[in-house]
């Protein structure tokens, strides 16, 4: 008698721990979902905003199982300025800027960055810093407000006609890029927070959104969002300095 209450009490506890293993699987992340314990979620497919980046210049593929997006660029932007230099078919003379030494046919302009698919907005914000924060749609760096450990002023001699210039480094913009975002609601491309950055003005009001944050963020649908809401950054428009323009983007990042 004993050995058979002993046989029906390790059956059942087989079966309650099948049935608290199958109970766990349950729980697996799915797609877009986050895990308790601060699990990066994860995604199967490219964001929509993503088709709009130039593929010449530009490979973009899904990263660490769908929770990253890799980013790898030659740099190259597609449209004209002063620094392709003379002989090429999109250099654009521009006598009133201040050259730096580099053109983009003698400088290493290649850059990757790896973002997260879905940005956690949870964090804290995370400033700026030197060098590429962020790559445009045109394929070409993104930098903040400030220029060889100052302020951007010093510099903007320098600004081709569309708000960037080479050095240090790689060709980048500083400013709101004319070439491919011109007081409008155009998507200007992806920071390094994961956070994309649009035009001016917003695509949901058609007009200048007016509920900007610190970092010139807010939350609504845009023209990839398929009428979801979704946090984005906008050029805040507010004229910068001596430039007679909009500063990209300076910062604190929000999706860190």
């Amino acid at each position: 008698m004993k050995n058979l209450f002993k046989l029906t009490f390790l059956a059942l506890f087989l079966i309650t721990g099948f049935i608290a293993c199958s109970s766990d699987d349950s729980n697996s992340l799915v797609d877009g979902e986050e895990e308790e314990g601060g699990e990066e979620e994860v995604v199967t497919e490219l964001h929509a905003a993503y088709a709009a980046f130039n593929t010449e210049a530009v490979d973009i593929y899904l990263s660490n199982d769908g929770a990253s997006v890799t980013i790898e660029t030659t740099g190259l932007p597609n449209h004209e300025t002063v620094y392709w230099g003379e002989g090429n078919a999109l250099y654009r003379a521009e006598p009133d800027v201040d050259l730096t030494p580099s053109i983009m046919s003698s400088n290493n302009n290649a850059v990757s960055i790896t973002v997260d698919a879905v940005p956690d907005l949870t964090g804290s914000t995370v400033s700026t810093n030197f060098d590429t924060i962020g790559i445009a749609v045109s394929g070409a760096s993104i930098f903040n407000d400030q220029e060889g450990g100052g302020a951007l002023d010093a510099a903007a001699a320098s600004l081709d006609w569309t708000g960037a210039h080479i050095g240090p480094g790689v060709y980048h913009y500083h400013l709101e890029p004319k070439a491919f975002s011109d007081d409008d609601e155009n998507l200007v491309g992806v920071l390094l927070d994961g956070v994309f950055l649009y035009g001016r003005k917003c695509n949901a009001a058609g007009s200048y959104p007016s509920d900007l944050d610190a970092s010139g963020g807010h939350t609504t649908a845009t023209q990839y969002t398929d009428g979801q809401e979704e946090y984005h950054y906008h050029i805040i428009n507010e004229l910068y300095s001596n430039t007679g323009s909009y500063i990209a983007f300076a910062g604190p990042y929000q999706g860190y």
